[in-house]
């Protein structure tokens, strides 16, 4: 059943408890807004503050100059579904079995490039459990209207919508995770070819001809907030973009077309650049409008990507790897923080942080009580945002049992190994020294590969972690049968 009651409060005791519960940090400060700014594919360095001279994101920068930016800030996986699950949930994406994007469709694959593998992809969770409390789900006893704008992608079936989990309000988010279009109408990607009986169900049903998406939920995502002002809110602003198609708007085409590249850190694309930009329109009209209903000073902005940039679009300099990997560039991203009258304006924090950990960290900011047993693998930011230059945990892991990425990683104070499901092998990195990951030190320091593997052995027990499976196509090859 629904788990949907999380207080029971009855007789002459709720009457004093109740507002002693909600009242947070203190009885005469209104609870913040909470706004996540999620985009898609964005590459570390995507973004101006982050050292890119292609790309244009003033807003996003005037963001960073306000508040923290994160240089060691993790998503919690290389691809798009297991990440936003744990930004909902607050657990690693192996504890939830949401370890693949949603749905794939070769999710039981037995071959690639033409040969049956070794392993096969264990079944994963294809619908994020109502039974979870997601992060809105646990705001709203305190009085938060929620709002779920953009892309979803945690579902499969749509009694898993955002409406089912806990937000008052749904659009554009269904189950999947790609618009055909950018421009109306925005037809989803894949839906309609999967023969389910709601396959005509567009990303948005309506608009205006020549309307960008980007700029579309923006729209709606101002009204909400136009309607929501006088009550807290929580505001789950999930672009699309910067996800393929590389569709933007003409104008914004030809000003990057006009601009020279970057060609080393490979940004070079204008459609891609012109996208970007269109993001940051979307943060400026955000903040603009707080700032008009004089809500700024109340209001949290966390900006963060779901993984790193697409290989065919941009580079993640100067990391290593893209989406899809497990090198620096596949999972580190931009991550800003600004907690007005909290956050020093301008600081950078240089502590590993991950996805997992923005759930603690919403409920301490809206002055609510942790809830361990929901968010066991996150770990509340509130200190590194108050000035502390560590939080108490010295390791992050990370799960995928899928090809062509099989692996596992554990990254524990500076070093990182990489552990192949498939065969075992391993990959270690001091990313102190190597933050590049350029020099393999697996056979230098069989103690310390030894000790990650016993770590992540450990870990994988814990929370449960689904393995691939054997695959008896391939062992009737290897027979001759």
């Amino acid at each position: 059943m629904r788990k949907r009651v999380f207080f029971w409060i009855s007789g002459l005791a709720g009457v004093f408890l109740l507002p002693l519960l909600f009242q947070g940090c203190g009885s005469d400060m209104p609870k913040p807004n909470i706004v996540f700014f999620l985009v898609d594919d964005l590459g570390y360095s995507d973004v101006g503050c982050y050292g890119s001279n292609y790309y244009e994101t003033p807003n996003i920068d005037r963001l960073a100059e306000q508040g923290m930016k994160f240089t060691e800030a993790y998503a919690a996986s290389c691809v798009c579904s297991p990440t936003r699950a744990s930004i909902l949930t607050g657990k690693y994406a192996g504890r939830l079995h949401i370890t693949a994007p949603i749905p794939i469709i070769s999710h039981k694959r037995q071959a690639t490039d033409g040969n049956i593998t070794p392993l096969k992809d264990p079944d994963y969770c294809m619908n994020l459990p109502l039974e979870e409390v997601t992060i809105a789900e646990a705001l709203k006893p305190a009085g938060y209207a929620t709002a779920s704008i953009g892309k979803w992608h945690v579902c499969d079936e749509p009694e898993y919508f955002p409406e089912y989990q806990g937000f008052d309000l749904n659009v554009a988010g269904d189950g999947h995770g790609a618009t055909k279009n950018y421009f109306y109408p925005y037809y989803n990607r894949w839906r309609m070819t999967k023969g389910y009986p709601w396959l005509e169900w567009n990303t948005l049903p309506d608009g205006d001809p020549g309307e960008y998406l980007t700029d579309r939920l923006t729209t709606e995502a101002i009204k909400f907030i136009e309607e929501n002002q006088e009550q807290p809110f929580f505001l789950y602003l999930s672009h699309y973009a910067v996800h393929t198609p590389v569709q933007a708007k003409d104008s914004l085409i030809q000003k990057y077309s006009q601009k020279p590249g970057d060609t080393l850190k490979g940004h070079i694309h204008p459609e891609y650049a012109a996208m970007i930009e269109s993001v940051d329109q979307s943060m400026g009209a955000l903040l603009g409008k707080l700032e008009d209903l004089d809500l700024a000073d109340n209001t949290i902005i966390i900006f963060t990507s779901d993984n790193g940039g697409h290989r065919q679009w941009t580079t993640n300099y100067p990391f290593r790897g893209h989406k899809g990997n497990f090198y620096e560039g596949g999972i580190r991203v931009p991550l800003i923080i600004k907690w007005p009258g909290v956050t020093k304006a301008g600081s950078v924090s240089g502590h590993p942080v991950i996805s997992n950990d923005f759930y603690p960290t919403m409920l301490e900011m809206a002055g609510l009580e942790l809830m361990p047993e929901q968010h066991l693998d996150g770990m509340s930011l509130n200190p590194l945002l108050k000035g502390a230059a560590t939080i108490d945990r010295d390791a992050l892991y990370w799960h995928f049992p899928h090809y062509t990425s099989m692996c596992d990683v554990v990254r524990y104070h500076d070093w990182k190994l990489i552990e192949s499901l498939e065969d075992g092998s391993v990959e270690l990195y001091d990313l102190k020294t190597d933050s590049l990951e350029q020099h393999d030190l697996a056979d230098a320091n069989p103690g310390k590969v030894q000790e990650l593997k016993s770590m992540l052995a450990d870990w994988r027990q814990h929370v449960n972690a689904q393995m691939p499976e054997p695959n008896p196509e391939y062992a009737k090859e290897q027979s001759g049968n």
